[in-house]
């Protein structure tokens, strides 16, 4: 497996944890040399410690300004970081907001518009972007998110039409709730949003709107990303690949 990405040079955001800890473990599995992008130094300490190829790298990527001093010669971009807040429209803190749009929006711009040169020169690369069901669908009191993976689903649509001459290809994957440090600090705010109890949440809330009544594991996910860089790949671009236990198909 290991000679697929042999050569080649990843970054992963959000690497500390969850799906994107998942997803730079897969990309070492196949050969790749992975930055890992993380605001929580400590975790992605442990990770490349238990991990070769990792080069662990502590960036606030709400920090546009930090977002441009961050490696560009990359073939495969994954674009993983987020964050969420549960609060009605009319008490969201409108500060709230714009930290979410600037780390799950124009971050990923900011490392798109950056590695493609890269990309470009070697006639390949790879860019994929962790998005939800939530940028194909909306739920109440998350503004936010769904802002922001709904813009994250039109700029991957973008680079796939710029980039397809160059090699370049660009996709979503769209899961539903996956266990993540996310998800579980979300069940406790919508627990307080909604004046209920954490497993209420999750059996009323996260999975209502799915058939398959189960979370989703991180490494579920990291396998579906490494379709997109894989040998199926030259073809597969501005789509968005769901992974959400039947969520889109009501």
């Amino acid at each position: 497996m290991g000679a697929l990405l042999d050569g080649k040079k990843a970054l992963v955001t959000g690497a500390g944890s969850g799906i994107g800890a998942a997803v730079a473990r897969r990309l070492v599995a196949d050969g790749a040399s992975v930055y890992a992008v993380d605001r929580d130094p400590d975790r992605i300490a442990a990770l490349a410690a238990d991990t070769p190829l990792i080069t662990p790298l502590t960036c606030d990527l709400s920090d546009l300004d930090a977002v441009e001093e961050l490696p560009a010669d990359v073939d495969v971009l994954v674009n993983n970081a987020g964050r969420q807040h549960v609060s009605r429209l009319e008490e969201f803190d409108p500060e709230i907001f714009s930290a979410i749009l600037r780390l799950m929006l124009e971050s990923p711009f900011r490392l798109i518009r950056r590695s493609l040169p890269h990309m470009y020169a070697r006639g390949w690369g790879r860019v994929v972007n962790i998005s939800s069901a939530h940028g194909l669908r909306a739920s109440p009191y998350k503004s936010a998110y769904v802002s922001a993976k709904h813009g994250l689903e039109g700029l991957s649509k973008v680079t796939a039409l710029e980039g397809a001459e160059h090699g370049v290809t660009s996709n979503c994957i769209n899961p539903a709730y996956v266990r993540t440090p996310l998800v579980e600090a979300q069940i406790t705010d919508q627990a307080r949003t909604h004046g209920i109890s954490e497993d209420e949440v999750i059996e009323k809330i996260m999975l209502t709107p799915v058939a398959v009544k189960r979370l989703i594991e991180p490494a579920e996910t990291a396998e579906l990303a490494a379709v997109l860089w894989g040998p199926a790949s030259a073809s597969i671009t501005g789509g968005s690949l769901t992974q959400d236990g039947g969520w889109t198909a009501r």
